[in-house]
């Protein structure tokens, strides 16, 4: 299945979480859902990842956000891996990797060289009427969490460098107003003392 973009309908779905309750995603309607996907428990990647969620849970949670991790490991896997790092969030055991396939994570990689099947690092976050509000296909770990803090403040760095430029030719602009507002004061007053 192809990646799921901005704008679509985010593919509905129910899994178990680590402590065996069954999360469906149709059910946190009315919320901002950070659906972050990957590759295996307690591997460095993915425990760098986890725990810089779990460093800003309270941030995405202000931020209106719901945080659900999704890997195709089971829910006793989950949840060695949860309480070994106090991972305040839900881990979905998706062992069957169908929601995998259904948000297009589940494919082909490859690692020096050797080809195998498994997930890539991806992340979605869906609006509260359940679309496709942004997607990081391809994630790299640092930084990561802040990008999509910002982009929950509506903020994404694109957006404030956007908004800097614009400020900035509006704030030239004005400066040129001012200057020759202070040139034609400065003639009256010469006019003036002639």
């Amino acid at each position: 299945m192809p990646i799921p973009t901005t704008g679509d309908a985010a593919p509905d779905f129910q899994l178990k979480d680590q402590n065996g309750n069954d999360v469906k995603l149709s059910r946190l309607r009315g919320k901002n859902v950070v659906l972050y996907f990957y590759p295996k428990d307690d591997t460095s990647g993915c425990t760098r990842e986890a725990c810089d969620f779990r460093d800003e849970h309270s941030a995405l949670e202000a931020a209106g956000a719901v945080v659900l991790g999704v890997s195709p490991d089971d829910t006793k896997s989950h949840m060695k891996f949860a309480t070994k790092y106090s991972l305040p969030f839900p881990l979905l055991a998706d062992t069957e990797r169908k929601v995998c396939d259904a948000y297009g994570v589940w494919g082909e990689k490859s690692l020096y060289g050797r080809k195998f099947l498994g997930v890539t690092r991806a992340t979605f976050v869906i609006d509260k009427e359940g679309k496709v509000a942004h997607v990081w296909p391809k994630v790299k770990v640092d930084g990561h969490v802040q990008e999509i803090l910002q982009t929950l403040k509506g903020s994404a760095p694109g957006a404030v460098a956007a908004v800097k430029k614009t400020v900035t030719k509006k704030v030239a602009a004005v400066k040129k107003v001012v200057a020759a507002a202070k040139k034609t004061v400065a003639k009256k007053t010469v006019a003036r003392r002639k």
